[in-house]
């Protein structure tokens, strides 16, 4: 259960409070002093006068649940951009950075049709060791860079603690890939910080797993998470992955916490990401994440699931259409 305690409490009575339950966690968090415990006698806990509220979840998942907050949590990346409010939000960018002029020329193309937010690959997790790992640091500068001179945030991934300063002090949005989705201690630490952080969803992770690690994050004091929908793995050999939207509409029941889609990742191929797309923001998502290079053809990873310019631009004003209507 989760109790949320007054904002005049005394030192004193939580102190005993604390004596009562024995085995607890307290953590401020969205403006409340709230200690979890699995102590379940009400009218004990209700006898002291430093408790304002006492909520009963029968989920594992505690902060992240709606029943905790039910409002849904904006996320606010810069003095233009939030996530989680009525305005969906467009992140697009290449799957790698490669260049300085290629993501420079992306981010100023993206920007133009109306993405939000750039996203661009430094260090890559791929299946095989032999295949392009990303610029590593070199490339989180040219991310950098494409920042500053074109205007925009930009979030990309996050692979090792050892990185976690250069990230933090770089980019808007630190990412935690889905191979690292149940890496809990680097969940941990990004916890530590205030930044905003994307979790993305394992290949063969369940929602209450996801939500799960969701919760090692908020539980360190870091409000800011946003959950991301990249597909899991079917038996289907005509896609990469199953895009989840079901998913989608059931955390927005579950949880208080905003919700991405990644139709690239999880079709695997160009030609699903427009529909998939349509499909994500009409199930209830907050945004969409979209690859988008100047020339898949050549791209150095993931070039058959990248939108080119033109196909990009087309993306944008049918998401522009479709959001009116919503």
């Amino acid at each position: 259960m989760l109790i949320i305690l007054k904002d005049n409490a005394s030192y004193e009575e939580v102190c005993s409070l604390e004596k009562l339950l024995i085995d607890f966690y307290r953590i401020r968090l969205y403006g409340f002093d709230i200690i979890l415990s699995d102590y379940y006698d009400i009218n004990s806990i209700n006898s002291f006068n430093c408790v304002s509220n006492i909520i009963k979840i029968k989920e594992p998942f505690k902060l992240s649940n709606r029943a905790f907050k039910s409002d849904n949590t904006v996320i606010r990346i810069d003095d233009n951009t939030a996530i989680g409010e009525n305005k969906k939000i467009v992140i697009a960018g290449p799957c790698s950075v490669e260049s300085e002029k290629q993501i420079i020329s992306i981010a100023k193309s993206v920007k133009s049709s109306g993405a939000s937010i750039l996203r661009g690959g430094a260090f890559k997790p791929r299946t095989s060791p032999y295949t392009f790992q990303g610029m590593g640091l070199d490339g989180l500068k040219l991310l950098k860079l494409a920042r500053d001179e074109v205007g925009i945030p930009i979030i990309s991934e996050m692979l090792n603690i050892r990185d976690l300063d250069i990230f933090a002090n770089t980019v808007d949005i630190i990412q935690i890939g889905a191979r690292n989705m149940q890496n809990f201690e680097l969940l941990k630490e990004v916890g530590k910080l205030k930044k905003p952080i994307m979790l993305k969803r394992g290949f063969a992770n369940t929602i209450e797993e996801w939500l799960l690690s969701a919760e090692y994050i908020l539980s360190q004091g870091n409000e800011n998470v946003i959950l991301c929908e990249r597909g899991i793995r079917s038996f289907d050999k005509y896609s990469r992955n199953n895009l989840d939207i079901t998913a989608i509409v059931l955390l927005k029941q579950l949880s208080h916490l905003p919700v991405i889609s990644d139709p690239s990742h999880a079709s695997g191929k160009s030609s699903l990401v427009y529909s998939l797309s349509l499909s994500s923001l009409a199930g209830g998502a907050d945004g969409v994440m979209v690859e988008v290079h100047n020339d898949p053809l050549n791209a150095l990873c993931d070039g058959e699931q990248a939108l080119n310019l033109e196909e990009f631009n087309t993306l944008m004003n049918s998401i522009n259409r479709l959001c009116s209507v919503l």
